[in-house]
C-alpha cells in the first residue's frame, strides 16, 4: 500500500499526472485511511497499462474505453480499436517519412550549394 508520492514514483510519473488520470476517470481515487490515500498493486498495474497504451499512440479516451473493455472482455471491440490505431500510425509514419525525405533532399542541396541562399532556409521562408 503506497501513498500517492511513492505510487507516482513507482510508475515513473509525477503526482499531478496521477491526479490528472484520476480526473479523467482512468485511475480510481482510493478511500483515505488515516488521512492518506493508499494505492495497491492493482493501481500500479492500471497505471502501467495507461502508460503503455499511451506510448502505443492511444488517446486518453481510447485508453478509458480499453479499460472498460478489459472488464467486459470485449475482445472484438478491443481489436477494432487496435487496428484503427495501427492504421492511424501507418498514416503518421508515411507523413513523417515524406517529411524526412523532403528534409534530406534540402540538406543534400544545402551541402552541395556554395552560393546563393541556403535551400533549407529558403524552403521554410515562404
Amino acid at each position: 500500500m503506497l501513498p500517492i508520492g511513492k505510487f507516482a514514483k513507482a510508475g515513473g510519473v509525477g503526482v499531478e499526472t496521477i491526479r490528472f488520470y484520476q480526473r479523467k476517470g482512468l485511475l480510481r481515487i482510493p478511500k483515505q485511511e488515516g488521512g492518506i490515500r493508499r494505492y495497491d498493486d492493482r493501481d500500479i498495474r492500471q497505471l502501467k497499462f495507461i502508460l503503455k497504451a499511451k506510448a502505443a499512440g492511444f488517446t486518453l479516451a481510447e485508453i478509458k474505453e480499453l479499460i472498460v473493455l478489459d472488464s467486459s472482455n470485449d475482445r472484438h471491440k478491443a481489436y477494432e480499436l487496435a487496428t484503427s490505431r495501427v492504421s492511424e500510425l501507418d498514416k503518421k509514419i508515411a507523413e513523417l517519412q515524406q517529411a524526412r525525405n523532403a528534409l534530406q533532399k534540402l540538406a543534400t542541396e544545402c551541402r552541395g550549394s556554395k552560393t546563393g541562399p541556403c535551400p533549407i532556409i529558403e524552403a521554410f521562408d515562404d
